[in-house]
């Protein structure tokens, strides 16, 4: 078992090109994937309830079995558990899961679950371009996403950012995402990105079952709070949600000035990106 930490950050449609052209980038390793990726849970939803994921991966010719805990996420930063192993060397059941291992992981969400009624959920396949990135202490894997979350015939856009750390402090994540979304060179844009906390598991969960409501009350203005809205609002697209998030960023913007803040409220009413990475940035300093 190990610790996942990473930051996840959404991305415009122009927003793979720049990055990949990022100067940064290109003095970095790199390597590209095509990641297949099958979704279990029971038919009643037991592991979605319990907020873990269960896949099997294919990298090429090989078979990786992955089971994750639920992610505490916070600003675009997620840590969960993860426990994961090859099924090259595993016998394997009808649907392809490996139930031995399963067992022997004794996870308490898989307490009282009957693994021979698992079944494939969803999909999510994409290919993931990769750079390893060192600074001091800490190694980060940068990986661009692009592909689509497949769920009951419908479909959602996979373009995101994730960066992962193998070693160091987890500041060393928010240094790196500002280095990559600042403008490059005079006249230069930023990154069209933002964080996002919705993982791609709990993104099909809602493609399936459909996307909630906004509460009819407001919560007290956090980031999280605003983050949940504009996760929401794209991959749903009801204009309730985009009404929520622009009454949580004016009561966020309350709690302190930044030239930045006021980027946001033209992008908020529509465009391929409800905000600016520098705006971001300045909201995360803001608390």
């Amino acid at each position: 078992m190990s610790d996942e930490i990473e930051l996840k950050l959404a991305l415009a449609e122009s927003a793979p090109a720049a990055l990949a052209a990022h100067p940064l980038l290109s003095t970095l390793a790199t390597a590209t994937h095509t990641l297949g990726n099958c979704y279990y849970d029971t038919p009643d939803g037991a592991l979605e309830a319990a907020r873990v994921a269960l896949r099997v991966r294919r990298i090429g010719d090989k078979r990786v079995q992955t089971l994750k805990s639920a992610a505490a996420s916070h600003g675009g930063l997620s840590s969960r558990g993860e426990w994961e192993w090859s099924l090259d060397e595993r016998v394997c059941n009808a649907v392809g899961l490996d139930e031995t291992g399963l067992r022997e992981l004794e996870h308490p969400a898989l307490a009282g679950v009957d693994l021979t009624q698992l079944r494939p959920a969803f999909t999510t396949d994409f290919e993931r371009r990769t750079w390893c990135y060192r600074e001091g202490e800490a190694e980060i894997e940068i990986a661009l996403d692009q592909g689509e979350i497949r769920a009951d015939g419908a479909t959602l856009a996979i373009r995101e950012l994730e960066l992962e750390l193998k070693a160091g402090a987890p500041e060393a994540l928010w240094r790196l995402a500002e280095t990559l979304c600042q403008p490059v060179g005079a006249g230069g844009t930023p990154l069209a990105a933002r964080p996002a906390n919705h993982s791609k598991a709990s993104r099909a969960g809602a493609l399936r079952h459909g996307w909630p409501r906004p509460p009819a009350h407001a919560p007290e203005a956090s980031l999280d709070a605003l983050i949940e809205a504009l996760d929401v609002w794209q991959d749903s697209g009801d204009p309730a949600w985009l009404r929520c998030a622009q009454t949580r960023l004016a009561a966020l913007a309350t709690q302190g000035s930044h030239p930045a803040l006021a980027t946001l409220s033209a992008p908020l009413s529509g465009g391929e990106m409800p905000w600016a990475s520098s705006a971001w940035l300045a909201l995360r300093r803001l608390g």
